[in-house]
């Protein structure tokens, strides 16, 4: 009927079939569907309240607070920084600095080589372009100028060293059978680190190509291992805030969330209470440096391996910088602390052949309890077309004459030699810190940072802006390390520096005293810049640390590391 507002018959009849049905849904599904939504909403509320939990336990309820404030502050300046007006003034001041950098880092004449020589060149003329390649205006390290780097440099050495890289230049140990002498000399050098550090009869060890690769394998091991034997998929690593920055790299290379601890002076070693209270079963190891880097601290590696043992953990000891210098302190008669395989939590090391060892660059080891340990940080691939493929760690093809030129020095130096070095290099190291403390100008101005008991003897100023100070070291031809958190400089004592750390010592009471009566003809003027930034350093790290959000300064590192493989 015309006007009828009757359903149509397909329509209804659709309808009265999802009646039918749904009158005939079993309550009993309806019920388990509820069931497992509940499941996962309780799981979910789970992890976020155990996350919490874990966050308050580790920092407490001000440090959580402190923290989130941080972290939204940088998120907010990063949001500022992006602003379409600062942004191009934030990229034009970035510009200007790697211009600057680069003026300095790339010489504007001179020839460069950007494609290959249409004929090889002869003998003579690549010696004659060497030689110049060589003597480019630098720093000069041979004089002992330099803060770390070169650790030795003696030519005896360097000419034995040499001659052990020429008779294994084309040495590759991922073919023992085809190189075994290299394959030999490998296993021997870890057999006699291990033997430093007092290592069981179970442990083992690997070379490495730098502090940073065996740091990287000791994380990655640790990892595998907690992933193997407990399931933890979400690894976290606790470490002091001056840990080496590798261990940052770690984490970022291998998704391990990091757990930075504070140093607090006076000792500047890490809070262990601290890193007790951020354990959760997330941890996969701990970390302790013996010495740190920027400071030259030992961490108190007794308590931490004692806490490692008590929960279980793997514990790290990067003895990277200490390396062939820290087990010969006793020998040397200077103070120590346990640090090794003798304390029954240490799992692993980490030791540079190549620093105080006198190894040439690019040699390390990384050194663990047990076989087991070394297995984690393998790579094995049994089904791959070109064959079964294994390698000990990142590197598949390492270079031979470096694993020969580390045997080489090794043997050539021994014991008594390594004790011998000892004896100068920290006994230097203290003789800066002695003049430090009791000159009047430097005692009044600087201040040495915890107890030093290694090679590496930092400071702050007290009164003026150290950065400017470590800028006028530059000026005089030093090169030594800046520091931030606190802002400090560090000298890392060489064989070459304990040959003219007298001289070293003058030029920096004579920085002082310049920097001194510039504050005070500023202050006569009213112009006091008193701990505020002049220098290209103190304008880099000054700058550095008042930023809550560091990209600006990623953006001019990032410029640098460009800058270096420009031709």
């Amino acid at each position: 009927m015309p006007g009828s507002s009757r359903m149509p018959i397909s329509l209804r009849e659709s309808f009265d079939s999802v009646k039918k049905r749904s009158r005939t849904i079993d309550p009993r599904q309806v019920f388990n569907i509820d069931i497992l939504r509940n499941i996962v909403f309780f799981f979910f509320v789970l992890r976020i309240v155990r996350r919490t939990f874990w966050k308050l336990k580790g920092r407490g309820l001000f440090g959580t607070i402190a923290e989130l404030y941080h972290d939204v502050r940088r998120v907010l300046y990063g949001y500022f920084l992006r602003a379409p007006g600062v942004r191009t003034q934030v990229r034009k001041q970035i510009t200007e600095s790697l211009a600057k950098v680069q003026a300095k880092m790339i010489p504007a004449d001179g020839t460069r080589y950007t494609t290959l020589p249409k004929e090889g060149w002869t003998d003579d003329a690549l010696r004659a372009e060497l030689d110049a390649l060589a003597n480019m205006d630098h720093t000069r390290w041979e004089d002992g100028y330099v803060s770390g780097a070169v650790y030795h440099g003696e030519e005896d050495l360097l000419k034995l060293q040499t001659e052990a890289y020429g008779k294994f230049t084309v040495a590759n140990p991922i073919h023992p059978d085809v190189f075994p002498g290299v394959r030999k000399m490998e296993a021997e050098v870890v057999a006699m680190v291990l033997s430093m550090f007092h290592a069981p009869p179970t442990a083992a060890g690997v070379c490495t190509s730098g502090g940073t690769e065996s740091i990287l394998m000791a994380c990655y091991g640790a990892r595998q291992k907690a992933y193997a034997e407990r399931g933890v998929t979400e690894p976290e690593m606790i470490l002091p805030e001056t840990a080496h920055t590798a261990f940052r790299k770690a984490g970022d290379y291998f998704k391990i969330k990091i757990h930075l601890v504070p140093c607090p002076a006076p000792t500047y070693q890490v809070d262990v209470h601290r890193v007790s209270r951020l354990i959760n079963s997330n941890t996969i190891i701990l970390v302790g440096s013996a010495p740190n880097f920027p400071h030259g601290i030992m961490d108190d590696i007794s308590a931490l391996s004692k806490l490692a043992l008590k929960r279980r953990l793997p514990l790290h000891v990067d003895c990277c910088l200490g390396s062939f210098l820290v087990p010969f302190l006793d020998r040397a008669g200077f103070e120590t602390e346990p640090f090794d395989f003798r304390l029954k939590g240490v799992t692993s090391i980490s030791c540079d052949t190549h620093k105080y060892g006198f190894a040439p660059k690019g040699s390390s080891t990384v050194l663990y309890r047990t076989q087991e340990l070394r297995t984690y940080q393998y790579f094995v691939s049994p089904d791959w077309s070109g064959g079964v493929y294994a390698s000990p760690g990142i590197a598949g093809s390492r270079p031979g004459a470096l694993i020969a030129g580390c045997w080489t020095s090794m043997m050539k130096v021994g014991e008594a030699g390594y004790i011998d070095s000892c004896v100068k290099i920290v006994g230097c190291a203290k003789k800066i810190a002695e003049h430090v403390t009791s000159s009047p100008t430097l005692g009044t101005e600087l201040e040495i940072l915890g107890r030093p008991l290694v090679s590496v003897v930092a400071f702050t100023a007290r009164n003026l802006n150290i950065y400017d100070i470590a800028d006028g070291m530059n000026q005089k031809g030093w090169h030594l390390n800046a520091l931030q958190n606190p802002p400090a400089m560090h000298v890392a004592v060489t064989m070459p520096i304990t040959k003219v750390w007298e001289r070293l010592v003058a030029d920096l009471e004579a920085v002082v005293e310049e920097e001194r009566e510039k504050e005070r003809v500023r202050a006569v003027e009213g112009k006091s810049l008193k701990g505020k930034a002049t220098g290209d350093t103190a304008a880099l790290y000054g700058v550095a640390g008042s930023l809550p959000n560091k990209a600006v300064v990623v953006d001019l590192a990032t410029g640098f590391i460009d800058l270096m493989y420009k031709a």
